[in-house]
């Protein structure tokens, strides 16, 4: 039950700070934010590992991959806000879709 409302408490986390990256912030803020993407991807990646759930460890790995700090991919403000808003609904969606094992 607390992997379950940690989880759920990552994802919810994850979806509102990608959907602030379409704000107008501090570039400090979209910097802090790869960090703390990372993280959240990776500790999901590993929830998910551990219900052997390997396509959404794929998943997750490469969001990790996409937003990873250390080599900023030059994609231009319009494709990131695509890409925010897509993975921000995925979050939401897999809230709700997603079978948990008991």
């Amino acid at each position: 039950m607390k992997t379950f409302i940690a989880e759920t408490l990552i994802k919810i986390a994850l979806a509102v700070l990608l959907l602030l990256c379409l704000f107008h912030m501090p570039y400090g803020y979209y910097q802090l934010f790869r960090y703390i993407a990372v993280v959240g991807f990776a500790i999901l990646a590993y929830y998910e590992y551990e219900r052997k759930n390997i396509p959404m460890v794929i998943v997750f790995v490469g969001l990790i991959i996409l937003f990873q700090p250390l080599t900023k991919f030059a994609l231009g403000r319009q494709v990131w806000n695509i890409i925010d808003v897509v993975v921000a609904v995925g979050l939401v969606v897999t809230l709700f879709t997603h079978k948990r094992k008991r």
